[in-house]
């Protein structure tokens, strides 16, 4: 009897040591040996419990930050017509942390490095590459936003040149099977980074598909990073027909650039362009400039969820007395509400910063220089105050 005993008690704990390899192993496999992404199941959502503790501290962490824009989410980095764009540099980093700014959104255009076909894999390369400039960020004590970025078939949009299609069955899995790598990629970085989920769904991503088809990919990530904050967008540009899920770790998200006029005046992908020379700001272009921003803090009253600011700027052909006024205005406004923000850009067509020196893309009053980049300081006041 003692001898069955001891022998039952050893298959016991060799079945237990078994399920315990193959869980072990389960976990240290690839995403997509882990498990298929066609049958996830989405998140429930419609019934959002309100904002987590770490979330509020989270988003008001973020504080003053700006956009890496026009440079990973060119269809390759530093690669986009017709506005051109520029690669990430360690100049830029060192800089935008130097400066004071605590957070920096890092736009990716995810789709265009990785396979056509299931399991989607994601190029190496460019993941060691995104990763690196996440850890650099990161070292520097700013949080960071990981948006992913113009998937363009997603939206239903023209492609840009350079940029490969997909069939079109397989478009949502193909999204929810990127996030799945993505989020198992960075799954041990700090809390300082988080994640968004998609930037500015519209067109084919109608409020009904991009509701159920968040919640899809919010269950992917959760499957490995349970509590970090994620960056939710409305669809349609419209933060109020975002449909929650049901996660306390949840961050809204709008952008706003009104009035378009002014903000986008002379932009080359406009069509047509609208006129160059508007200036800024009278009553009525105020009080359509913060008419988003007031409806995202009413939107996170509500549902007692925190808001980010997560793109504002104008475009180059504004004068720059007029971009400062907006500017400061946009800040004034997002900050009297409690709520963060991401300048859209840091060094391209709407930066406050020139990449290379002397006027590089024929901001008005930019001085020659041969020292390189640096900063447009009137707009640099009006993001972080006097230094």
């Amino acid at each position: 009897m003692v001898r069955s005993v001891r022998i039952l008690c050893v298959l016991l704990l060799f079945a237990a040591l078994s399920v315990y390899a193959g869980a072990a192993a389960a976990v240290r496999a690839s995403p997509g040996a882990r498990s298929g992404i066609e049958g996830v199941s989405a998140m429930a959502y419609g019934r959002p419990p309100g904002a987590s503790v770490k979330a509020w501290v989270t988003a008001a962490a973020l504080g003053r930050g700006v956009n890496f824009g026009n440079m990973l989410e060119g269809v390759n980095e530093g690669q986009w017509d017709p506005s051109g764009a520029v690669p990430v540099r360690d100049e830029f980093i060192d800089v935008t942390a130097a400066a004071g700014f605590t957070s920096v959104r890092l736009p990716v255009r995810w789709s265009n490095h990785a396979a056509a076909r299931a399991p989607f894999t994601i190029n190496d390369d460019f993941f060691e590459r995104v990763e690196s400039i996440v850890d650099k960020l990161l070292a520097k004590g700013l949080y960071v936003v990981l948006d992913m970025h113009h998937y363009h078939q997603l939206d239903g949009d023209r492609l840009d040149s350079g940029e490969f299609a997909v069939s079109a069955r397989v478009l949502d899995t193909r999204f929810v099977g990127l996030w799945q790598q993505i989020a198992w990629r960075f799954r041990d970085k700090s809390d300082h980074l988080l994640f968004e989920l998609y930037n500015e769904p519209h067109g084919r991503l109608t409020p009904s598909r991009w509701n159920a088809l968040a919640a899809r990919a919010l269950s992917v990530v959760r499957q490995s990073n349970p509590t970090r904050i994620v960056v939710l967008a409305g669809a349609n540009y419209d933060l109020s027909s975002l449909s929650l899920p049901n996660d306390a770790n949840l961050i809204g998200t709008f952008h706003d650039y009104s009035p378009l006029t002014f903000t986008h005046q002379g932009a080359e992908w406009v069509s047509p362009p609208w006129p160059i020379g508007v200036t800024c700001c009278d009553d009525s272009q105020r009080a359509a400039a913060v008419a988003p921003i007031a409806a995202g803090k009413a939107w996170s009253d509500q549902w007692h969820y925190p808001v980010l600011l997560g793109e504002f700027g104008s475009y180059h052909f504004g004068d720059m007395n007029s971009r400062v006024a907006w500017t400061r205005f946009m800040r004034e406004q997002a900050e009297s509400r409690s709520i963060s923000w991401c300048y859209w850009e840091l060094a391209w067509g709407f930066g406050a910063y020139d990449p290379i020196g002397g006027g590089s893309i024929g901001v008005p009053g930019d001085p020659p220089s041969d020292q390189g980049g640096y900063w447009r300081e009137p707009l640099k006041e009006a993001l972080l105050g006097s230094s």
